[in-house]
């Protein structure tokens, strides 16, 4: 199985996607920069976190228009599997390859901590590793974290991961992470890479990794 990380103008957490696909999951990697439309042979594309583009215009606002993404929607169309993490998952939206939309923290400022999270299915192809109802904790590290929905219940059947105690960033009915009705494409704002291993005091978000290449 081949994993593709698109690299946007202002990413900052590809690499560090890179480094548990190639270096703790020893799986095939490579970057994709924004400009290329060839996902040949890719079996999972990542959408890293960062700043795409610097949020210049809104998050991931500029980056649904880069050439990339046309093979992207392409690719989730074929049922391939596709992760948007933080940054990502704004560009998802954005994209209209997810449902909603990600503003401005309840409390307008940057949010940088870890958080924990309630695991609400696991029957994705991303979740398989978890068990309904565990509650993980993972860092988040985002200005627009505040998903909204004009009918969350809607969407109901389509909640992976909840906000658990706490919600940080006042998003609609805790709402941390969502697939498509297919379920190949799934949008989270905590940071899984982040916490793959213990020395970064947490290895839950390796499952994330491990239940994608169960999938494939």
């Amino acid at each position: 199985m081949n994993f593709g990380i698109v690299v946007f103008p202002g990413s900052n957490c590809d690499r560090d996607c890179y480094y548990v696909i190639k270096e703790i999951l020893n799986q095939p990697v490579r970057f994709i920069w924004h400009q290329e439309t060839d996902l040949n042979g890719i079996d999972c594309v990542i959408l890293p976190g960062g700043f795409s583009y610097g949020d210049y215009l809104r998050a991931g606002a500029i980056a649904r228009f880069s050439p990339v993404m046309s093979e992207v929607k392409e690719f989730a169309d074929r049922g391939g599997l596709i992760v948007g993490i933080c940054n990502g998952f704004q560009i998802l939206t954005e994209a209209g390859l997810l449902p909603g939309a990600l503003g401005r923290n309840k409390g307008l400022k940057f949010i940088c901590r870890y958080v924990s999270l309630r695991v609400e299915r696991n029957d994705t192809p991303f979740t398989t590793e978890y068990r309904r109802g565990d509650i993980i904790r993972m860092p988040i590290a985002h200005n627009e974290g505040n998903y909204y929905i004009d009918n969350p219940d809607k969407i109901r059947n389509q909640v992976v991961l909840r906000y658990y105690g706490e919600n940080p960033n006042g998003a609609i009915d805790d709402i941390a992470g969502i697939v498509n009705e297919r379920g190949n494409v799934f949008g989270l704002m905590p940071h899984p890479e982040r916490c793959s291993e213990k020395i970064l005091g947490s290895e839950d978000g390796l499952k994330i990794f491990k239940s994608i290449v169960r999938a494939l």
